[in-house]
């Protein structure tokens, strides 16, 4: 038996495995279907004790007394199925995982062998955790331990993968007579509505952290955007001399001849260990966003494709070991679609080991069409903590984007707890 940690994965020799969530307290264990977009492909892809069959995934409850448990036929998955996600929450309402960590227990259902055993580390105020994945990759099976948390139960995971979740409607109170009013004065005409602009004004500042100027309250012919001045040590360049370097809080205009690029691009990001002979294992993800900084997706190991496929990820990468980039972000920037117009690329440490322990942490754009570099900006430095924003494209009035360096670290092991400070680092 292997005892995994957070984000180690085994390769299944056996077609049928079940997988045995236990804890303490009763749990509610579920499994989704996931296609290649990280979401199911209808409600009937959600398996769970009020649907426990679906195709090639089965619940069995364990009555209280015995384990819940999803078993997965990797021979009966359905074509388009990459993942099955594995669920648990406890079955009371409101209680957290705090000291009632689960293990999942990975079995060949032929034998009965024990494959594997995980338990997520660290839990606190969680109601729900994706504890496991089945998951084929270059068509192999294999287990992945996950130990992701939520803090809005079973219906924060199953809208997160696409399922409708309906909220009951509280029940309505006894409305009181209201009192007759007399009847209002005409009411006087409407000033004219301001102009429409394409993008929210958080987006004129070519540099991080400028204050949004107020929005027009009045017509006025549209004149192009401000840009505002750098910070101490910025500046602003286009691609015009070839390859950028850039430096913290630096910015690069992705226009070259006088034209924005708007062709796929990739975004490499690598690392090393510190220490020789250790792995390190690394996440780079993109988080999306709208003019409003409202967070639109991510883009990540568990999703590898999101907004219709102009964003692809090509995987985990489990060591940091090797030449060249560990993991490439593809961003297709002419097909991204409209409300998408901020991306931040950031990196994560799933298991928890410090960006202290890295070295050589970087990000370069590409050029997909040429494999031309563009852009490169190399982490000079580093704190002692689990994540890091590497850098954001932002897009302009103009239809050009613009990409700044940024090297801002965050306490977090996965994208989902970047979401609220990337937003604000904007």
């Amino acid at each position: 038996m292997t005892a995994m940690t957070p984000g180690s994965n085994l390769p299944l020799d056996a077609v049928r495995v079940t997988v045995d969530v236990a804890a303490p307290v009763r749990l509610d264990v579920s499994a989704l279907l996931l296609a290649a977009d990280g979401k199911v492909r209808s409600d009937a892809d959600f398996i769970f004790f009020n649907q426990p069959s679906g195709p090639g995934v089965t619940y069995r409850s364990g009555g209280g007394t015995a384990p819940d448990s999803i078993t997965v036929d990797t021979g009966s998955v359905p074509p388009g199925i990459e993942r099955i996600v594995i669920t648990a929450s406890p079955d009371a309402a409101g209680q957290t995982f705090q000291g009632i960590e689960p293990t999942a227990t990975v079995r060949d259902a032929g034998s009965g062998a024990v494959i594997s055993a995980f338990t997520p580390p660290q839990l606190g105020t969680e109601t729900a955790l994706v504890v496991v994945e089945v998951y084929q990759r270059g068509g192999v099976w294999k287990v992945r331990a996950v130990g992701q948390g939520y803090a809005n139960g079973l219906a924060g995971i199953a809208t997160d993968f696409g399922v409708s979740v309906e909220d009951e409607p509280a029940p309505a109170a006894a409305a009181a007579p209201a009192p007759v009013a007399p009847p209002a004065p005409p009411a006087p005409p409407a000033p004219p509505a301001p102009p429409t602009y394409a993008a929210s004004p958080w987006l004129t500042s070519g540099a991080p952290g400028a204050t949004p100027a107020p929005a027009p309250v009045a017509p006025a012919p549209v004149a192009p955007a401000p840009v505002a001045a750098a910070a101490p040590g910025a500046g602003k360049i286009n691609l015009d001399k070839g390859r950028v370097s850039l430096q913290k809080n630096q910015t690069v205009s992705l226009v070259k001849g006088g034209r924005p690029l708007l062709s796929q691009v990739k975004m490499g990001l690598g690392w090393e260990p510190a220490f020789r002979g250790r792995d390190i294992d690394l996440d780079a993800s993109v988080i999306a966003y709208g003019p409003q900084r409202n967070h639109i997706d991510s883009c990540y190991f568990g999703k590898l494709s999101i907004l219709g496929g102009s964003v692809k990820h090509s995987g985990d990468n489990l060591t940091g070991e090797g030449a060249g980039d560990d993991e490439v972000i593809v961003v297709d920037l002419g097909r991204l679609p409209a409300d998408a117009t901020g991306l931040v690329f950031t990196v994560n440490s799933f298991s928890g080991q410090k960006f202290t322990e890295v070295a050589k942490a970087y990000c370069r754009l590409i050029d997909a069409a040429t494999n031309e570099e563009l852009v490169r900006f190399d982490l000079t430095s580093a704190e002692p903590q689990t994540g890091v924003m590497m850098a954001k494209l932002i897009k302009q009035f103009s239809g050009e984007w613009e990409m700044t360096a940024m090297g801002e670290f965050v306490k977090s092991r996965t994208v989902r707890g970047m979401v609220k400070p990337a937003a604000q680092a904007l």
